[in-house]
């Protein structure tokens, strides 16, 4: 008899499987699961070498899987100065910690702050190029909005990316101007991302702690796999610098830049899925609109208290169509970024007019972050087959923002229409734009509440099993691995949780105190609660 290698007992386990909800123990064989039963029945796989835990009632449920997030940006941010609400309050608070930074880093050499949040800044506002020049005018500076489509560079960084007062906007971006035509150092979208050429990037041995402590911190929140959804070749060599070094704890499905990569990749014959369980290229990845925090999505009605302001389209509708399919022609699985509404009906214009020309079954194309919708969009989304990727944390961690929306916050972030219209969502946070804790977002979901108590949008509240299948087989459905991740039961991966309680037991409002106490990957724990 083959007896399991790992046996877990006595517990709560939710499987997210549909005839056997719930069982009491499992049981891990070479990195899969062999069973999920009673514990009597799993206790039968019990032999001398086997390892045996006891839960004492607590619970268990799948590994959770971030289908969208951005594991890459969290592990360089780590060598970056955090300016995160948690760190800076004010204007001042901001330029006291690029200033001591300064202090220690050779002149000329660039500084990267990130995280910074105008929103829940004192002042209410983006810094200026002014004021990060008090930090130092002998560095270029360059701190990145939680939105990652937004930043504030010191004048030394405009002027070592060759950007001057007389520098006209890029097209599908823009560079902020005072009443006197002054650049304000404040960058959106295409003017923000020309920076990421700009400031070197890390190399291996400067990224490798961080990549430990990056898989780390996602375990810690029981995530087991992620969605990395920007992938240029930096990110590829360090995700294969990782991997050969035995730092990738985590299963990474890798989004890769469309415009920078397509033509590589098709001249390589590569398309969607090529890899293993550990590291595998995913989608490729493009952009229709800006971002809901930075208040540059592109909406049909203005932004609330802007009567001019629609957002950003970083394509025409004739450039979208060729991308997609040309993507789509090469075999890929496609990712779009579109958050507004117009946005979303471009991008649904551009999936249809190639699903028509070239007809594919399970194509399982993709709507990154899926923000504002209306029930003609969904109608449309549920016809074409497409998956939906919702920010689950928005509600929870980014509520004062919704007032740049007004009425539209019922049909925003709405993963009780999705469910409804029988369409395809994953679970997915745009980590670092919000934050990755799964339970923030079961709570978010479940109870569309805001850290300051306000309800926003209660139309769209899912159920917390709801929102456990979403992040687990929902996920995995995202690329392709419903049938080997994504629940509990024999010969799927072995990705689960231990948890201090039960998500479906406890009060939504407190499902986000729920403690992860093991995570274990292929059945080998990769985070216990205590450890160092």
């Amino acid at each position: 008899m083959l007896y399991a290698d790992l046996a877990i007992v006595n517990g709560n386990v939710i499987t997210c499987v549909d005839t056997s909800p719930r069982v009491e123990a499992l049981a891990v064989r070479d990195s899969k699961f062999v069973a999920a039963g009673a514990t009597t029945e799993i206790k039968e796989l019990v032999g001398r070498d086997t390892s045996v835990i006891d839960l004492k009632g607590r619970t268990v449920t799948p590994g959770f899987i971030d289908a969208h997030c951005h594991p890459s940006i969290v592990a360089k941010n780590q060598l970056q100065v955090d300016c995160t609400p948690g760190q800076v309050a004010t204007v001042d608070d901001m330029v006291d910690v690029l200033a001591k930074r300064a202090k220690v880093t050779p002149k000329g050499k660039w500084i990267r702050g990130y995280g910074y949040d105008d929103t829940k800044l004192r002042e209410q506002r983006h810094p200026t190029l002014r004021e990060l020049d008090r930090a130092s005018r002998e560095h270029p500076i360059f701190v990145e909005h939680v939105s990652v489509h937004a930043g504030v560079a010191n004048s030394r960084a405009l002027e070592a990316a060759g950007v001057s007062r007389e520098s006209p906007d890029p097209a599908s971006g823009s560079f902020e101007r005072d009443a006197n035509g002054e650049l304000t150092g404040v960058c959106r979208e295409s003017a923000y991302f020309m920076f990421w050429d700009v400031i070197p990037y890390p190399n291996r041995e400067e990224l490798r702690e961080p990549i430990r402590l990056m898989c780390r911190k996602y375990h810690s929140t029981g995530i087991t796999s992620v969605g990395d959804a920007w992938v240029d070749a930096a990110e590829l060599k360090l995700y294969q610098d990782a991997l050969e070094d035995g730092l990738l704890s985590l299963r990474v499905y890798m989004m890769v830049l469309s415009d920078r990569n397509l033509a590589s990749l098709k001249a390589l014959k590569l398309r969607t899925g090529f890899g293993d369980r550990r590291l595998r290229l995913g989608p490729v990845k493009m952009f229709v609109d800006g971002s809901i925090s930075a208040r540059t999505a592109y909406m049909y009605e203005p932004y609330v208290g802007r009567p001019d302001d629609y957002g950003m389209v970083t394509l025409t509708q004739e450039e979208l169509d060729r991308k997609v399919l040309e993507a789509h022609e090469a075999g890929f699985q496609i990712a779009v970024h579109a958050n507004g509404d117009r946005a979303i009906d471009m991008l649904l214009d551009a999936y249809e007019k190639a699903l028509n020309r070239l007809p594919r079954e399970n194509h399982r194309h993709r709507i990154e972050h899926c923000t504002v919708v209306n029930p003609r969009i969904l109608k449309r989304i549920k016809e074409l087959g497409l998956v939906v990727f919702p920010f689950a944390t928005y509600v929870y961690e980014h509520g004062e923002k919704m007032k740049n929306y007004g009425a539209r916050i019922s049909m925003m972030f709405a993963y009780r229409s999705f469910l409804d219209y029988g369409i395809a969502v994953a679970g997915s946070t745009d980590n670092p734009c919000g934050p990755v804790d799964p339970l923030i977002a079961f709570q978010s979901m479940a109870t569309r509440t805001s850290k300051d108590g306000e309800v926003l949008g209660p139309e769209q509240k899912i159920s917390v099993e709801e929102a456990i299948r979403i992040y687990t087989l929902g996920s995995a459905y995202a690329s392709f691995e419903e049938g080997v991740k994504g629940s509990i039961e024999a010969g799927k991966l072995a990705d689960f949780v231990v948890l201090s309680d039960d998500p479906t037991g406890v009060s939504p409002d407190r499902i986000k105190d729920i403690k992860v106490e093991k995570t274990f990957v292929g059945g080998e724990v990769v985070y216990a609660s205590g450890d160092a």
